[in-house]
Parts: structure tokens; sequence; C-alpha cells
């Protein structure tokens, strides 16, 4: 009984070391997804394919370093388009009737840059120290660690980064939005590194009901792109 205890408390010990801490996950995390060896890679352009509701998009981002980025969705002909400056976000979408850009709020604008390939968001939310480890949950079967970023009062993310690779598997959003609070999922598949960026080819976004599919065709690194193209 006495070597069984030993045993058992020698097991617990083990566990207490090899047990995680979220700056290490964070770390891991940044290294998988090469966040921390881009700085050779000033733009990236994105090029792929949106698909809603049995409708398919032409999709484009381009991203310049450190926090320019701008999104094009063509729709029966017509573009909506998001962009970010490094300051303030505009949003052009004829959709809504009018071709003005309409200024987006800060939160609008903090969401989409964590869209940014150059943006390691889960490095500055444990900067801020908003980010903390909330124990492990199965991402399609596989163990991955959750962690949970409050950045504001109305947005709680959780972060599903796998156990084994340390990619970004999953996300869970919970926000307030015009007073009625909106979930929404995201999953990450087929990782790729295309001349040093590591991004995922597929992501699918369910919520409300419907289901956005995003799939990558083209991934271009180092193109020519003026501040200019930022702005609407």
């Amino acid at each position: 009984m006495k070597k069984i205890q030993l045993l058992l408390m020698a097991l617990f010990a083990f566990t207490i070391i090899k047990a995680q801490t979220v700056e290490e996950i964070v770390k891991s995390y940044s290294k998988a997804h090469k966040l921390d060896q881009m700085e050779d890679i000033s733009t990236i352009k994105i090029s792929g394919t949106m698909s809603l509701m049995g409708m398919d998009m032409s999709y484009e981002m381009s991203a310049k370093k450190p926090d320019k980025m701008k999104v094009v969705i063509n729709f029966q002909g017509q573009e909506i388009i998001t962009a970010i400056d490094g300051n303030k976000g505009y949003t052009i979408n004829p959709m809504t009737g009018s071709s003005d850009p309409v200024e987006i709020d800060a939160a609008q604008v903090e969401q989409n840059s964590n869209s940014n390939v150059f943006n390691n968001y889960v490095d500055n939310y444990l900067k801020k120290g908003v980010l903390t480890l909330e124990g492990t949950e199965n991402v399609n079967d596989k163990p991955a660690f959750k962690l949970k970023a409050a950045p504001d009062t109305n947005t709680t993310l959780y972060l599903f980064i796998d156990k084994d690779s340390y990619m970004l598997v999953k996300t869970t959003t919970n926000m307030v939005q015009d007073g009625m609070p909106v979930e929404a999922d995201t999953f990450f598949s087929e990782y790729k590194d295309t001349d040093g960026v590591m991004l995922p080819m597929k992501t699918t976004t369910s919520a409300s009901g419907m289901e956005i599919l995003i799939s990558y065709d083209k991934i271009e690194v180092n193109l020519p792109m003026e501040d200019s193209m930022f702005k609407l």
C-alpha cells in the first residue's frame, strides 16, 4: 500500500511539473503559426471563395505590416469592401443602398484586425492580461487547450489550440451586437505553409443558424501595396 501511495504521489508531482502555463502555450502557438518568423514579410494577399447559403462569392484579403488590412467580397457583381488603415476602419456595402464609406466602431475594427495575418492577437491578449487558461476540451475528437480572452465588457472569446500541433483549431465568440447576444463558432483546417506564411486553407463559421465557408485558393507574399489602397 505504501508503495502504491508513493507511486501515485510521484505521478501527481510529474503531472504538475508537465502542466503548461498560458505563457508557454502562447509561445508554442506563435512558433507553430510562424508568427515569430515574419521579419522579411511585409505584405500578404489571399484570394479565395466565400460560400454562404448556397452562393459562392470571390474573396480577397490584402494585409500590409503592421496593421493595415482590406477585404473585398464580390457578390453578384457588387463589391463589399472593408478596409482598416491602421487607425480607423471603414466599409462600403452597396447592398444597403449606398456606395458611401461608413466608419465602423472600435470593437468591429478589433474583430476585423484579428484576421490580419500580421497580428498575433493571442499574444496581444496575453500581454494585456486578459487571457486565461480554462483547461482542455476536445475539438474534432482531439484534445485542445481552451483559452479565454475578455477584451471588453461586450465580448468573450474562447480559443482552442491543439495540444499536439499548437495550431488554432477553433474559436467561439460571444458578443453583444445591437443589444442582442450573438455566438459564433469558427473552425480552422488544412493549414499550409506558403513562403513562410502558415494559414488555414479552410475556415468555417457558424452563427445565428447560418454557415460561412471561406476557402483560400492562392496566397502571395511581398507584393507591392501602397498605403492608399487601405483608405476608403
